[in-house]
């Protein structure tokens, strides 16, 4: 069962961003950004309070997604990212990316807070960072 309502287009918009923003990261490290994006929808929260769609937070501006500005993002899904996004819509969670509201990919360390938001750990290239349970119940 979905943790957030979707549309099959929101499934694909959702496995192109995953592949756009980790592909190098592998398909854990697309996991974790989908549990990103689905937690900005979930949590009614902090940047995310108006975002109540899958289409908002991938389109979001300010506070949206570098990847939507490059043109690698508007190619077609793909079968095997498509599978990955829908994991992460039944609520699927990979740690550190389990309450994350963002990610970051720093050239070197992590940096201990982004956007007001505690480092939860690193998965290969990325960052990932979740507020404290009393700002964002939602995600928890």
């Amino acid at each position: 069962m979905a943790v957030v309502p979707h549309t099959e287009a929101d499934v694909k918009l959702l496995a192109r961003l995953m592949r756009a923003e980790a592909e190098g990261d592998g398909k854990l490290g697309m996991l974790m950004v989908g549990n990103t994006g689905v937690n900005r929808v979930l949590g009614q929260c902090l940047d995310f309070k108006d975002i109540d769609t899958i289409r908002q937070m991938v389109y979001q501006s300010p506070g949206g997604f570098e990847a939507t500005q490059k043109g690698y993002f508007y190619q077609g899904a793909r079968k095997q990212e498509i599978r990955l996004a829908r994991k992460t819509i039944k609520g699927m969670k990979y740690h550190p990316a389990s309450n994350a509201l963002y990610f970051f990919r720093p050239e070197g360390a992590c940096r201990e807070q982004w956007f007001g938001q505690w480092n939860t750990g690193r998965f290969k290239s990325h960052c990932f960072y979740a507020p404290v349970r009393s700002e964002c119940p939602r995600v928890y």
